[in-house]
């Protein structure tokens, strides 16, 4: 089993969504986290991943020291997805996994109608799952550190709408 863990400044809509979409990946947990959680994750993420199937129960806004402290899971994978949190100072991560920046832009920020918040939702969504399948189906056995770290990368600058 892979652990792969998603930051965002706050934790509460795309670092939610890739958990979520993470752990639906045979393998693999998916875990999230924020630098500033905004203490609960956005209703229109709930929303959507429980319309999709997600087992939203367990979800919550949390800070990303959880994952750096010795108890913590040990992380295969970190994936910044937001630019902020990708230009802060994080905590050293035990292990030293694997990281990437997979940024895209906020959902949460969307104004607009209720329809127009819900397309901006579901298109993150689309990204979000089209990286991570992309992730999930790589060799990671047979791949040595430097292309792997070049393909992590490679999948964060893919904007290709999913089919």
């Amino acid at each position: 089993m892979k652990n792969v863990l998603f930051l965002c400044t706050g934790n509460s809509a795309r670092s939610i969504l890739a958990e979520a979409i993470m752990s639906a990946q045979p393998g693999f947990k998916g875990y999230s986290a924020g630098s500033q959680p905004q203490g609960e994750p956005n209703p229109h993420a709930l929303s959507l991943l429980k319309h999709l199937g997600h087992d939203t129960s367990e979800m919550r806004s949390k800070s990303w020291d959880e994952f750096a402290a010795p108890d913590a899971p040990k992380m295969d994978f970190i994936f910044t997805v937001c630019d902020n949190a990708a230009g802060e100072v994080c905590p050293v991560w035990p292990g030293q996994p694997m990281t990437a920046h997979w940024g895209l832009p906020d959902p949460a920020a969307v104004k607009g109608t209720e329809a127009e918040i819900a397309a901006a939702f579901a298109e993150t969504y689309r990204a979000l799952l089209r990286r991570i399948q992309v992730f999930a189906a790589l060799p990671l056995e047979t791949l040595d550190s430097l292309a792997l770290k070049s393909r992590l990368d490679d999948i964060g600058q893919d904007t290709e709408a999913p089919a």
